[in-house]
């Protein structure tokens, strides 16, 4: 086995200690992450945080400091040609391309990989197929959108980095992009996705990891993420005197079967909530 395969066993991405610090001061600091092949993981935390840094990194465009870092088996630093065949990266813009058609860049990034997925499908997978003759300046926010993502994937990568892929989309585009993530997920391409939006990291993501001051907070199912499945729930309703009464309980269900008997079936403006994953997420950062 050559180094431009990872074994098996050895998870797509590796990180043990990883560090980087500019002008003296630490960006990652210490930081421990480990991803598994075909798992679609989204890197949350504020602006500042290390998340960009440490996205770099595992790409190869930026040197740590100290840490053993493994990507598909390979160390990003130097990297190699084969490797980044292996690795599809999207970022927030890669570039402007405003007198060539959909087809002509899809077939211009094709050229740079040795064995590159067939143009015409790749854009017919990101939902261009219609577009394909059009010049890329007449694309919608969203349309230019999946073509970066036809960009990242046409040279078949194991392993896909999306940083912040919907940015400025409105909800619509937004919800249509996640189908295309979720596509790529059950073809079996492992993805890292950095984003902002709380819900899209809870529709895409197998885990989650929430990094602050350079350091991971915690690794977790979105359902699981700082104890969110064992919290109490707020039980909400109007009470025969006109106001609103919210009680916590660790048994919602019994509390909302009592409320049914007390008035008589129909409990008025009956409300149950766990805390989402954007409150478990502030509190794991320090919001106040």
């Amino acid at each position: 086995m050559t180094d431009e395969s990872a074994p098996a066993t050895e998870p797509a991405i590796a990180v043990r200690g990883l560090r980087k610090a500019y002008e003296g001061r630490p960006a990652v600091d210490g930081l421990d992450l480990t991803v598994s092949h075909g798992e679609v993981f989204a890197l949350l935390g504020p602006n500042g945080a290390g998340k960009t840094t440490t996205v770099e990194i595992l790409e190869g465009y930026r040197r740590r400091d100290a840490g053993e870092v493994r990507v598909l088996g390979v160390d990003p630093d130097p990297g190699t040609p084969a490797w980044r065949g292996r690795v599809g990266i999207v970022l927030q813009g890669t570039g402007e391309f405003d007198e060539l058609t959909v087809a002509e860049v899809v077939d211009h990034f094709a050229a740079f990989y040795p064995a590159p997925d067939d143009p015409a499908r790749v854009i017919e997978q990101v939902g261009l197929a219609g577009k394909a003759r059009a010049r890329t300046h007449t694309l919608s926010g969203g349309q230019k959108r999946r073509l970066d993502v036809a960009l990242g994937i046409i040279g078949r990568p194991e392993l896909l980095f999306l940083d912040e892929p919907t940015t400025g989309f409105d909800p619509e585009a937004r919800h249509e992009f996640w189908e295309l993530i979720q596509s790529l997920a059950a073809s079996g391409t492992t993805i890292l996705l950095t984003t902002h939006y709380l819900d899209e990291a809870e529709a895409l993501a197998d885990r989650v990891g929430v990094i602050a001051a350079g350091r991971l907070v915690e690794v977790a199912s979105p359902a699981e993420l700082g104890g969110r499945r064992e919290a109490m729930s707020t039980v909400s309703w109007r009470t025969a005197e006109g106001t609103v009464r919210h009680e916590e309980s660790a048994t919602p269900t019994a509390l909302v079967a009592e409320l049914a008997t007390r008035f008589d079936g129909e409990v008025p403006e009956l409300t149950v909530t766990r805390p989402t994953l954007e409150d478990v997420y502030l509190r794991m950062i320090g919001h106040r």
